[in-house]
């Protein structure tokens, strides 16, 4: 009798974590190993879809989002940071966005 109110219960919260899950809406944020470029000369970083239009000098290094964040490098220009601002998901979306199931926009860099 015990084992099955249990049980019940463990579902009845399931459940509704799981309907909070769909309604609570979390910023996702792009992960410390996304791709972008270093502007050494600048000390900035550019996401790689605004590279054309950034007017970068030579000295450039393919490198991660995390290591731009370590060296206190700044974004390049404003479509950097369009591209790198936050994804509004749903709790769940996010989760698994950031767990692998689905794939996060900056994840095709």
């Amino acid at each position: 009798m015990i084992e099955k109110r249990l049980l019940r219960n463990i579902i009845i919260i399931i459940l509704i974590l799981s309907i909070i899950g769909f309604m609570i809406p979390v910023e996702t944020k792009p992960s410390s190993d996304t791709r972008i470029i270093l502007e050494h000369t600048y000390k900035s970083y550019i996401a790689p879809g605004c590279f054309e239009q950034s007017n970068p000098t030579n000295f450039l290094q393919d490198s991660t989002l995390g290591e731009a964040q370590d060296l206190n490098y700044d974004a390049h220009d404003s479509c950097t940071v369009d591209r790198l601002k936050n994804e509004k998901d749903l709790f769940i979306v996010s989760l698994l966005k950031e767990v692998g199931v689905l794939n996060k926009k900056w994840d095709n860099w």
